[in-house]
This record gives structure tokens, C-alpha cells and sequence, in this order.
């Protein structure tokens, strides 16, 4: 059953968009069909980013934290949801840097680069100003860690196909 018509199903009358689901996630559709909404995976992590979302399914909530893809709600996983693939990466999300960004607008702040252990953002030394921060995607894991410090919530993390609909 697709996810638009689960949402009807649920009372909603409004169009529904795909949440985050925590690493190695099947295709949304399968998912779905899979997840049997133990809560499971919510118990296992450690960091407390998996939480119980829209109707009951695991989603990601990086404003508790970020991802460490331990991969411990893959092994708490029983109807393999969550599978976790030889060399598959654990999803596509990266983080993106919005307009809200005070550093972008002449505030000092590198709260997000001093988190982001994969390096993923930069500060570009700016002549006569403060240093702007740059995104490296292809560095980013979307782990989330530069969502929680960020001090106006000027960062989100999301698929990158998302935007392009």
C-alpha cells in the first residue's frame, strides 16, 4: 500500500511525505510493509535519535543527537526494515546549511564545524569579515551531529532528492 494511501487510511486527508528512517532502511514502500512498529530499533539506540514517529514507524529526530551508525537498531531489527548491506552506505541524507545561518550573515558561530567529525564543513576565511561556512556533501555521512548545537536550527538533514521534486 503506498504511503499516501496509508495516510487516508489514518484519518489524514492531506498528502504525506516520507519521514527520515533510521541507517540501512529498506526503500520506504518496503519498509513499510516490513516494520512490524516493535520500537526495537528506538530501544537499541544509544544515542536516542531513533524515536517513535508518524503512525507508530521508527524515524530519525537529530535535534536529540546525532547518528553514529553503530548499527545496533540493524541488529535489533527482527523483520529486517533495517538490513544492513556489505559496502551499502546507511542512507543518502546530508546535511544542508540554511538561509538562518548567522555565520552567513556576519555572526561569528563554527558550532556546526567544531561537531562534524567527518570535516564535511568548513570555514572559508573571508577578507575583512567573518569566516563562511561551506558544505562538502560528498564528505557528509548525515550523521546529524551539527543539528542539535546549531544555536538558530539552521541546519537540516535530508535525502538530497527531497528538494528536487
Amino acid at each position: 500500500m503506498d504511503v499516501a494511501r496509508r495516510g487516508f487510511l489514518r484519518g489524514r486527508f492531506r498528502s504525506v511525505t516520507a519521514e527520515s528512517r533510521p541507517p540501512w532502511a529498506l526503500a520506504e514502500a518496503a519498509f513499510l510493509d516490513r516494520c512490524s512498529r516493535c520500537d526495537a530499533c528506538v530501544t537499541a539506540c544509544p544515542t536516542g535519535v531513533v524515536r517513535v514517529g508518524d503512525g507508530g514507524y521508527p524515524t530519525i529526530d537529530f535535534s536529540r543527537g546525532e547518528c553514529t551508525f553503530c548499527g545496533d537498531c540493524v541488529t535489533a531489527c527482527e523483520t529486517g526494515a533495517l538490513r544492513r548491506e556489505a559496502d551499502a552506505p546507511a542512507w543518502t541524507m546530508k546535511a544542508r546549511l540554511g538561509d538562518a545561518c548567522v555565520a552567513r550573515k556576519g555572526v561569528e558561530c563554527r558550532i556546526c564545524g567544531e561537531n562534524c567529525e567527518a570535516g564535511a564543513i568548513r570555514f572559508r576565511p573571508a577578507l575583512g569579515g567573518i569566516s563562511r561556512p561551506e558544505m562538502n556533501e560528498g564528505i557528509c555521512t548525515g550523521c546529524g551531529a551539527c543539528v542539535a548545537p546549531c544555536p538558530v536550527g539552521a541546519i537540516a538533514v535530508s535525502n538530497p532528492m527531497e528538494g528536487q521534486q
